[in-house]
């Protein structure tokens, strides 16, 4: 059994449905509610049943007391921010070895198809798979279709694609946005032979929705999700990892 198998294990944990919490978003729109006192934050998700938290790396000394097994460690290698004239345009801000060196279970990167940089997107994915290999960690892509056109980012067919690259590109785990429904989330999940999880998408007003959708997607077989701001910033974190917990096994859900 190689490095990667072995970390890919204490993510998927026998594929009983990944748990991921993306707590990133510091960098591309400021420091949000819900990441303000992100250690909180941390220790919420991380009690309520979540896998995995992702980070940049500045802030893992910030949330180490709440990682050592208890949750796993996500470093996320690109970034940009709303302060850019591209903000779709995002650049490696740090290194499979770095994340290694902080303790990380695995690396995420970030993909935007359709936008003037996909190409060098599409590079940096590529090149962070190769050393994803060499040094044994498994790679989350992040893959988002923002060409520009209305309901791209939702469009079956181009979903389909854009999780295909990462596949194609060496993603071990692939994150991508929900479609809709569970007929077209299965031709999504249908097409690649790694495990997909979905997006949380814009901040949502109802929790059922929310859940509502959670469900449809592990139905069309999708293997967990990888959600930001609909866990952190809800009013009880912790409450709504328990219950996305629930929707993959019940019985992991269930305080100790």
């Amino acid at each position: 059994m190689t490095g990667k198998q072995i970390r890919l294990g204490r993510l998927m944990k026998d594929a009983q449905g990944l748990i991921v919490v993306p707590l990133d978003h510091g960098v591309t729109v400021g420091p949000i509610h819900g990441l303000t006192h992100i250690a909180e934050t941390v220790r919420q998700v991380t009690e309520g049943g979540a896998d995995a938290v992702i980070v940049h790396k500045g802030l893992v000394k910030t949330i180490a007391p709440f990682l050592a097994n208890k949750i796993e460690l996500i470093v996320h290698l690109s970034a940009s921010t709303t302060l850019s004239p591209e903000p779709n345009r995002k650049s490696l801000v740090s290194s499979v070895e770095q994340a290694l060196r902080l303790g990380a279970t695995g690396v995420s990167v970030q993909v935007n198809l359709g936008t003037p940089s996909e190409n060098e997107m599409l590079s940096h994915l590529g090149m962070v798979a190769e050393q994803c290999d060499l040094w044994g960690l498994p790679l989350l892509a992040m893959m988002y279709v923002r060409d520009g056109s209305e309901d791209s980012e939702y469009n079956t067919e181009k979903v389909k694609h854009a999780a295909r690259v990462a596949e194609e590109l060496g993603a071990d785990i692939i994150k991508v946005n929900y479609t809709g429904s569970v007929d077209s989330f299965k031709e999504v999940t249908s097409s690649v032979r790694v495990p997909i999880v979905i997006a949380g998408g814009p901040k949502q007003n109802s929790k059922e929705d929310f859940l509502k959708m959670v469900s449809a997607a592990a139905q069309a077989g999708a293997k967990g999700v990888a959600i930001g701001r609909n866990v952190f910033q809800d009013p009880n974190p912790q409450e709504l990892s328990r219950a996305l917990r629930d929707v993959f096994n019940p019985l992991l859900s269930q305080p100790s």
